[in-house]
């Protein structure tokens, strides 16, 4: 291992130095790297100024990647995703892609166009938000489910084109997902267990609409409490990568009309299980509805993404 690794926050965040992204990586280099990931849960690298094909190259070392469900990757790549702040903005809290039964494991995005002020990442911790629960409302989470779906509250911010803003919303919603998923998952690789709530939740099951509101909002404060996050200020040619299964982030949205553009590819993950051995449900489309995969990626063979902590 030749790289350093320098914490940024207490609760989660590191800063990876001395590697370079745009070089193939030794097993050795990259299982260290994944182990970091999974300790760190989020890692920020300056200064890697991939293209889309290194990006892309090195996305695959986490296994395979995972379009959009229902918004178009760009044209020239498989499974990149441009960002682009004149079309929409991520300001709310959530995990990405939640409203499919095997949401991605691992999220991996560069920045393009940074504006001159704000537009900062904020990660939190779904595993420490979860220890830090007195007993009694850990036990309750345990039994917890919650309906997940696309089709969810968003308020579009004022400094969005709305004509581009509203083609990117029916993108969004072309498809209907909707998932139940357990309130604490336990995460494959670390045994550590998580929230998994978000702006992607329609509805805390078996409880009414308004119980569903107070139950979401005492569990999803305890994710967002300021002392369990990480921010990361932007430079262009900036790659965060981040364990999808154990955080939430959300996109500062603090810089006005200036441009902001960053690149994001998802690697597949797999279906959550809760503390009681039960797996996640598919709803909509269908029971059967798992992430899509482009046809390159289906004849690819995943990649051994390391030990396991």
């Amino acid at each position: 291992m030749t790289f350093t690794i320098t914490p940024v926050a207490g609760r989660l965040g590191a800063e990876v130095r001395h590697i370079s992204l745009s070089d193939p990586l030794d097993d050795a280099t990259f299982s260290a790297l994944y182990q970091a990931l999974l300790q760190y849960k989020v890692l920020f690298l300056r200064n890697q100024h991939l293209n889309d094909e290194q990006h892309e190259a090195f996305s695959r070392r986490f296994g395979p990647q995972v379009p959009h469900p229902t918004v178009d990757s760009d044209r020239q790549t498989s499974a990149i995703l441009n960002l682009d702040s004149r079309e929409s903005r991520a300001s709310s809290w959530h995990t990405d892609v939640t409203f499919v039964v095997d949401y991605p494991k691992v999220s991996i995005l560069r920045g393009e166009v940074i504006p001159p002020f704000g537009g900062d990442t904020v990660w939190a911790n779904t595993a420490s938000a979860y220890q830090d629960l007195p007993q009694p409302l850990q036990h309750l989470a345990d039994t917890l489910w919650a309906r997940h779906t696309n089709v969810y509250d968003y308020v579009p911010s004022k400094n969005v084109d709305a004509t581009l803003n509203q083609r990117r919303r029916e993108s969004f919603v072309s498809a209907v997902y909707e998932t139940e998923h357990p309130l604490v998952h336990v995460h494959p690789e670390t045994g550590e267990r998580n929230l998994l709530l978000g702006h992607f939740v329609r509805q805390i099951q078996g409880v009414s609409p308004q119980d569903s509101a107070l139950l979401f909002q005492l569990f999803q404060q305890r994710i967002t409490s300021l002392n369990n996050t990480v921010r990361w200020r932007w430079q262009q040619g900036d790659v965060v990568i981040w364990d999808n299964r154990a955080t939430q982030h959300i996109a500062v949205d603090d810089y006005g009309d200036a441009a902001r553009i960053v690149r994001r590819t998802t690697v597949a993950g797999d279906i959550p299980v809760s503390v009681d051995g039960r797996h996640s449900r598919a709803i909509l489309p269908t029971p059967t509805t798992r992430s899509p995969q482009n046809e390159q990626e289906k004849q690819r063979r995943p990649a051994t993404a390391g030990a396991t902590l």
